[in-house]
């Protein structure tokens, strides 16, 4: 019995063993990392410059001061710089997420939103920095 048992035991640990390692096997996602130089500007919940609804984005998100969203132009987002993508933008410690879109008039365009402080947004003005986004590649299987 006590055999059985050990051969039982001995049986379970080599397929958990086996899982474990498949697992690290397993699909994983990967991304490229890419980095671009923008025009940065900054924006606030106004009507004058957004829309009628200036706290609805395009993409139909709800915008909250204080948090940390960018809108891009509509060329970055055919690169593949998508709705809710996060993006580390130079200068800033914090990564900020792609939550609204720019009129289409908008080229290599980023507008961070800056809330309610219009003074804020005045003072950062215009400016031509880098960001870095990770551009996700399909699943693969890693050998």
């Amino acid at each position: 019995m006590i055999f059985i048992m050990m051969k039982y035991n001995y049986i379970i640990i080599s397929i958990l063993l086996l899982q474990l390692y498949s697992c690290n096997r397993e699909v994983e996602k990967k991304c490229v990392d890419k980095t671009i130089v923008v025009t940065a500007t900054a924006y606030n919940s106004l009507e004058y410059q957004t829309s009628s609804h200036p706290t609805i984005t395009a993409f139909g998100d709800s915008l909250k001061p204080g948090l940390r969203y960018i809108a891009v132009s509509r060329d970055l987002l055919d690169s593949g710089l998508v709705h809710n993508m996060q993006v580390k933008i130079q200068g800033f410690d914090s990564l900020y997420t792609v939550k609204d879109k720019m009129n289409r008039r908008w080229r290599k365009r980023i507008d961070i939103y800056m809330g309610n402080d219009i003074q804020k947004a005045k003072k950062w003005g215009k400016k031509e920095i880098k960001i870095q986004y990770c551009l996700p590649i399909k699943d693969s299987i890693i050998n």
